[in-house]
């Protein structure tokens, strides 16, 4: 004898769906590995589906990761340009908005002069694999 109650259902389907995108599933971790490997540049979907799995994959699915990518730019791990290449999305480092970024030549010539640019370089990169764990 089975007993439903719409209500019971209706609450384990939302507390699957919310544990479902709690963490990565196998096909997110193996691309987001796969984007790593290439640090902040971006990659096409069709590239990502052919290299970001084995070539056994994608002879059976040719766009197996294609709904995976948007699920993880829905997420915010992957960020797109406008021709619709994909890259793990940067940290921010610096929450400071009165900060600026300073170029590596005028860093060097500062340094050179005796004076610390504060923010040389970039203010965002590839944060670590338990941030993107989270989102």
């Amino acid at each position: 004898m089975v007993w439903h109650s719409p209500g019971v259902s209706e609450l384990l389907d939302s507390l699957a769906r919310l544990w479902q995108f709690a963490i990565m599933d196998a096909d997110e971790r193996e691309i987001y590995q796969f984007l790593k490997s290439w640090g902040g540049e971006y990659l096409a979907a069709r590239e990502i589906c052919r290299r970001a799995s084995g070539k056994k994959r994608f002879h059976e699915d040719p766009e197996w990761a294609k709904p995976v990518l948007l699920r993880m730019q829905e997420r915010g791990i992957l960020e797109s340009n406008a021709t619709g290449h994909f890259r793990i999305k940067p940290v921010r480092k610096s929450k400071d908005k009165d900060k600026r970024w300073v170029s590596p030549e005028i860093a060097k010539i500062l340094k050179e002069n005796g004076l610390e640019a504060e923010n040389a370089g970039h203010e965002e990169g590839i944060g670590p694999d338990e941030y993107y764990d989270q989102l």
